[in-house]
């Protein structure tokens, strides 16, 4: 038997670093060649790494959390044949240190501590202990039905005082008897009055910031650290996009896929776009160089229970408007799947924010660095507007533009959005040939 050190691949093209996730095995464990060894996040996906060979794990590197530079340590491997480093008769001695154990991301499975148990105040001169006077350390909350604390809230009994009987302290039926029985209230010297009508809260809970949310963080970061933004907000009027949108829906039925707005926008911005090149583009600020792209790869912010993340809609231009929702569909799918692969969820040129029926009045949404623009849409509301001296009411939405002022003037973006702000009020026109 022999050792095979395995090291953590270039999983993406430029790839310098990447975070570890999640282990599949631990040391001890018997793995086939590609077998799942790890999960590791780079700066754009979560990738698995497989296993290059069979063999035994004796020991792996870096917790959930850690970051590893791509050529480092990984997993050690017992594998028969030569392997890669000189047999060794001191399994539990691998290259420098002792095996290291992958810690456990969450300990839902480790024990509880105990609750502190609650302070009961000294019993009376007859004897008998007032419950009401039991008091619970900050933090604790008394365990009961919703029964009883309704009952509880009917006679002024805050539960925080009373004593339970059931199991794990739970309060009883009974021990609001025997709370009424035993005078609580007033009579023991403590008025309701005078409690506090809350308690303190004194817990702080530390939430490490890793994985997918650590990008998201980073990336953020960089991207008001380098991109002075500025943000216009255009109100619009989708009442007749709205109807198409319906009405579509409703022609197509089961066949197609439904329509949302987003493919009506990215048409519009598909048609919008060659006349503001400087938009659609990309600036690496290292080399001082901007790249404007003719083809539209639309980035659709994407919320998912990690996190943010962006898929892209390749080659928008090329497509209707249902094999738009599709593309959308799917992506947004395999997002939130976590199924995303890195050619997925990478070389967008514009990106699409929505919050959906959350989407309030305005945004001012941050840039997906390196591109130099973002288009926010926020939720359509009907109310009164003014159109030929009357009041009519109308589907209204806003749309919240944010752009990097190195490259996109507001002259240019105001006209960029009024020129969006057209197709989506006249979408007769999003069907119409462009002129050459």
């Amino acid at each position: 038997m022999a050792r095979y050190v395995f090291k953590l691949p270039d999983v993406g093209e430029g790839t310098a670093e990447a975070e570890i996730v999640a282990w599949h095995v631990a040391p001890g464990d018997r793995v086939a060649e590609d077998q799942t060894l790890v999960d590791v996040m780079t700066d754009k996906a979560t990738v698995e790494i497989p296993s290059p060979t069979a063999g035994t794990v004796l020991s792996i590197n870096g917790a959930p959390g850690a970051m590893l530079a791509v050529g480092s340590e990984l997993v050690v491997l017992e594998v028969e044949g030569a392997g890669d480093q000189v047999p060794d008769e001191t399994p539990g001695d691998t290259l420098n240190d002792a095996p290291v154990a992958a810690q456990p991301e969450a300990t839902a499975a480790a024990p509880a501590a105990a609750a502190p148990a609650p302070d009961v105040a000294p019993a009376r001169p007859d004897g008998t202990t007032p419950a009401l006077l039991v008091r619970r350390p900050p933090g604790v909350k008394p365990t009961a039905s919703p029964a009883v604390r309704r009952r509880a809230w009917d006679h002024g009994i805050p539960l925080q005082f009373v004593a339970g009987s059931g199991p794990g302290g739970r309060i009883l039926h009974r021990d609001l008897d025997r709370h009424l029985a035993g005078g609580g209230g007033e009579a023991d010297g403590v008025a309701l009055a005078e409690r506090p009508s809350s308690l303190a809260r004194t817990g702080v809970s530390e939430v490490p910031v890793r994985g997918l949310r650590r990008r998201i963080a980073e990336s953020m970061q960089e991207a008001k650290r380098h991109i002075p933004h500025f943000s216009y907000i255009e109100e619009i009027d989708v009442t007749a996009l709205e109807e198409l949108r319906l009405h579509l829906n409703a022609e197509g039925g089961t066949a197609r896929p439904k329509l949302t707005l987003l493919p009506l926008l990215i048409r519009a911005l598909v048609r919008a776009l060659p006349e503001f090149p400087q938009i659609n583009a990309r600036y690496d600020d290292a080399a001082n160089v901007v790249q404007q792209f003719e083809a539209v790869h639309a980035g659709i912010a994407t919320q998912t229970p990690g996190g943010l993340v962006v898929p892209v809609v390749r080659h928008a231009e090329t497509l209707d408007l249902w094999q738009a929702a599709d593309a959308i569909r799917k992506l947004a799918a395999a997002a939130r799947d976590g199924k995303a692969g890195r050619e997925q969820l990478s070389g967008s040129t514009i990106t699409i924010t929505s919050l959906g029926a959350l989407g309030g009045l305005a945004t001012t949404p941050i840039i997906n660095r390196p591109e130099v623009a973002i288009v926010g849409v926020n939720r359509i509301v009907e109310r009164p507007v003014v159109r030929k001296g009357s009041i009519v009411v109308r589907s209204m939405m806003n749309l919240s533009c944010s752009f990097d002022h190195r490259v996109v003037d507001g002259w240019d973006a105001a006209s960029f959005v009024q020129r969006v702000k057209t197709s989506l009020e006249q979408p007769a026109t999003l069907f119409m040939d462009q002129p050459r």
